[in-house]
């Protein structure tokens, strides 16, 4: 580790025992457990003795296939490195990991391929104990060489976060066969053995570690429940289910994994998708167009019931949609240049107009949840942890009373552009004329709106109808979803639309998302190119949190401080799910947590003749 390395770690470890987040040494003896499962905080919501998880149906009929849409393409079936676009729904159906999430809970695990997981007190340490039924696709058996081959594989070569998370480990031993021990010394991680708990395991006997991080179109030997049996490369995906799955018996999985075949078909375009589900050539959607949901399913097939329409409810902080400033690139490294273009955003108008008022927004970054700061006042806790992390919080957004600007809604709001012109001349920026020019360089202030969907690119072109009355010119480019995804993870746009889908445990992934280390990193999700230490301090402190109360309240102080960057301009919240389906496909009466879970579903089965 480097000096700078030891420093922050010592630092954090400051922070932590001033904010109580981590006993005083000695202060509680290490205590090692093993079980059945682990929860971040607080115990498991399922006692050992299950039978099944409880938004699923254990005596879902089996048979029948799934066709399932997905908008855009591929070229890899390896999810688990940078290079491609994936088939992600590979992780999951044909490879799984050492446990598996209960989705009714805001992060605990229960056992998959390990039956149990033992750790201590302080998480100093994490063992897992392999279930010895468990094989993998081709019939051989999982052993603890396969999950430290695996380890050590995606810490090396697999995607960004798995670098970042895997690195932790000091040391990793195979005690026996069946047997993994992670030692986490000096890690300050207290969800690191739940997230390699969720490490996907690889067989050591099938892949090959030089070519790796190549795309392929073979599909990998997995331990799950399909294996992948046909591909059309760029249109479909074919997986089977398997008849020999070592874990269809166990609780986890009764009432899961019903279909025998789960075919995923590709689409070019949105409007093309739509049409494809009208038709029925594939079994359900989740809708993200308002629109469309407002009255584009007057349809024969959706007027007689054929297709079902369910509005779902989650428990789960809303989905948020944003137009991401890369900071990387000079003409947004001024925080007032971005505050004025959020301010020149008009939500009003955009809602009504595009969204039949459907939508609602948030500032922050875990909406409509207990983790928001949004409009919500820091408490002395909270306010201790932005002291101590060394945040700079304005003090509208430290005591809640600062709100997203709202426009009159008719396009030509003159007070949200008065303060967005005066933003920007202290900035530098002078109207010239019709165009606003750098004061020092009479350089004009332009950029780049990337897009990828229509959608994106309506609300780009409202958006740019907006700027251009503050003098602002803007281009909007479509591009494929190919180059739009190669432009996006490698930072190489001024602006794109975003959507950081959030849990009700941010963790490790928060870094990802917009850690320092994440910046000039090509592949992490710090689009946003974030840069600020007092961030860092708030991850790790949320990762040493013990007790909900604390961890509650790390999470919104680094919810405050990233709306105090103005990285990004809230677009809108999807505040429910919406799912259409054609009633062939059935589900449970009762819907997890998260929301809809195709696993869970199974095809209606043929009446019985009378």
């Amino acid at each position: 580790m480097s000096a700078f390395g030891r420093i922050r770690l010592r630092a954090i470890a400051c922070v932590a025992v001033a904010l109580g987040l981590s006993p005083v040494p000695g202060a509680r003896e290490a205590q090692a457990t093993e079980s059945y499962a682990i929860a971040m905080h607080g115990a498991p919501a399922v006692p050992a003795d299950f039978t099944h998880m409880p938004y699923a149906n254990p005596d879902a009929p089996k048979g029948g296939r799934l066709v399932w849409g997905a908008l855009g393409t591929f070229d890899s079936l390896n999810p688990l490195i940078v290079r491609g676009l994936a088939v992600q729904q590979i992780r999951g159906f044909v490879v799984e990991s050492l446990m598996t999430r209960g989705n009714d809970e805001a992060f605990t695990l229960y056992g998959l391929l390990a039956k149990s997981v033992e750790t201590d007190d302080a998480r100093s340490y994490v063992t897992f104990h392999l279930d010895p039924r468990a094989r993998f696709s081709d019939g051989k058996p999982v052993a603890a060489e396969d999950v430290l081959f695996s380890w050590a594989l995606l810490r090396d070569k697999g995607r960004p976060n798995h670098r970042q998370y895997y690195s932790k480990v000091a040391k990793a031993e195979t005690p026996d066969p069946l047997t993994v021990r992670f030692d986490l010394t000096d890690a300050n991680d207290r969800e690191l053995p739940l997230i390699l708990a969720l490490m996907p395991v690889l067989p050591k006997h099938a892949v090959n570690p030089a070519t790796f991080e190549e795309t392929t179109m073979t599909g990998p030997v997995g331990s799950g429940p399909y294996r992948v049996t046909a591909v059309k490369p760029g249109a479909s995906v074919t997986l089977t289910r398997n008849s020999d799955y070592w874990a269809r018996d166990l609780p986890v999985n009764r009432g899961l994994y019903n279909f025998d075949e789960i075919r995923l078909d590709f689409y070019r375009e949105a409007n093309g998708e739509f049409e494809a589900f009208k038709r029925g050539l594939y079994d359900f959607r989740v809708e993200g167009e308002p629109l469309r949901w407002h009255d584009g399913y007057d349809f024969p097939a959706a007027r007689s019931g054929e297709v079902i329409r369910d509005v779902i409810k989650t428990g789960m902080p809303q989905p948020s949609e944003f137009l991401v400033f890369n900071t990387r690139r000079p003409v947004f490294a001024d925080i007032r240049v971005r505050q004025a273009l959020t301010l020149l955003f008009d939500f009003e108008w955009i809602n009504r107009n595009y969204f039949f008022g459907l939508y609602a927004r948030s500032a922050g970054f875990f909406a409509g949840s207990e983790l928001s700061a949004y409009g919500r006042p820091a408490d002395e806790r909270e306010r201790e942890f932005l002291k101590q992390a060394g945040a700079q919080i304005p003090p509208d957004i430290l005591d809640g009373s600062y709100h997203l600007p709202v426009s009159d809604g008719s396009g030509r709001d003159r007070t949200t552009l008065r303060k967005a012109l005066a933003l920007l001349s202290e900035a530098g920026y002078d109207i010239n004329g019709t165009v606003l020019r750098q004061r020092a360089t009479k350089a004009p202030l332009t950029f780049e709106i990337l897009v990828t969907t229509r959608d994106q690119e309506r609300i780009a072109l409202a958006y740019q109808r907006d700027l251009k009355r503050a003098g602002i010119e803007v281009s909007v480019r479509a591009v494929d979803p190919v180059q739009f995804d190669q432009r996006r993870l490698g930072y190489e746009f001024d602006m794109i639309q975003n959507r950081w889908d959030q849990s009700l445990s941010p963790g490790n992934e928060q870094s990802f998302y917009w850690g320092s280390q994440a910046t000039d990193i090509p592949g992490t999700r710090n689009y946003m190119g974030a840069k600020d230490p007092a961030i860092d301090a708030l991850i790790a402190a949320l990762l040493e949190a013990r007790e909900r109360p604390a961890f509650v309240a790390t999470v919104r102080a680094l919810d405050r401080t990233l709306m105090s960057g103005f990285y990004a301009i809230p677009l809108f919240n999807v505040q429910e799910q919406w799912l259409a389906r054609w009633n062939r496909i059935e589900r449970p009466a009762t819907t997890a947590l998260t929301g809809y879970l195709p696993e869970t579903w199974w095809q209606k089965p043929d009446p019985q003749p009378k």
